[in-house]
């Protein structure tokens, strides 16, 4: 995605990666979660003229992933790079878990660093430990995300523990010898993580790390139905309502002792 403004400082492309070893409830990106190719579909765009076999005429039928080398990817990127000179930008691997497909994106991450364009890496920290560190050396930014302290929660609402991630976290952010900037971004559910004991939690998990340049609080944005639907799949919370966490307010309050704290991506 080419000319966002958020997932990292200034003007950014945002790389989309597919595949993802969690499986958070709410996912805003479903069609990130399976590494393969998918196809989805859009009912509205249907003219039922039963030409779904040969290719849609409408566009009702649409296939979201693809494969792409590291250079042709590179061309893309290299592209905005006016854009990311003048605004302070540069290029945010996203997914999914660009961790994931972690050979793929340790050879964009030395391109980018040959060019001098500016990278960060949006990850869940559920990823193999010595491979982030080397993923870390070679970006400006990581945007790591937290979802819960609890870990019953988190095993409920995200299908795995957060172990491997809280532990990822403390390696991060007692790194010394690398100028990798650590941003923490935390998904504020309505209902699942938003109340006084798991904020509460995490800000003391985190309050002691120095390394920590950034909180930024994500509101939950129910976007994300219409996508299942084209997937086919059911969405698991259409009981939360669009509205902003009514203890947003409170949040943003205790993470703001102690951290620069912004409320969005």
């Amino acid at each position: 995605m080419h000319y966002s403004v958020h997932d990292g400082p200034g003007i950014r492309t945002t790389v989309f990666f597919k595949g993802c070893p969690l499986s958070c409830s709410w996912c805003h990106n479903p069609e990130s979660l399976d590494v393969k190719p998918q196809e989805v579909f859009y009912p509205n765009r249907c003219i039922k003229c039963g030409q779904c076999k040969t290719g849609c005429p409408t566009g009702a039928r649409e296939t979201i992933g693809y494969e792409i080398t590291v250079d042709d990817l590179m061309k893309e990127i290299r592209k905005d790079n006016l854009f990311y000179e003048q605004s302070g930008g540069g290029v945010t691997f996203s997914g999914g878990e660009p961790l994931l497909q972690a050979k793929f994106l340790l050879e964009l991450l030395a391109e980018c660093k040959k060019d001098y364009i500016n990278t960060a890496i949006d990850t869940s920290g559920f990823c193999d430990s010595e491979t982030l560190l080397e993923a870390a050396a070679l970006s400006n930014y990581i945007l790591y995300d937290v979802k819960f302290i609890d870990n019953k929660k988190h095993e409920k609402y995200c299908g795995a523990s957060n172990e491997l991630v809280l532990k990822n976290l403390k390696l991060l952010a007692g790194l010394s010898k690398t100028k990798t900037r650590l941003l923490i971004r935390i998904p504020v559910i309505p209902g699942i993580n938003d109340n006084t004991s798991e904020m509460t939690a995490i800000f003391d998990f985190i309050k002691a790390f120095k390394g920590i340049e950034t909180v930024h609080l994500l509101p939950y944005h129910n976007i994300q139905s219409d996508k299942y639907k084209r997937l086919g799949k059911k969405y698991e919370h259409p009981e939360i309502s669009n509205d902003e966490s009514p203890n947003m307010d409170f949040i943003k309050g205790l993470f703001g002792s102690k951290f620069r704290t912004k409320v969005g991506g």
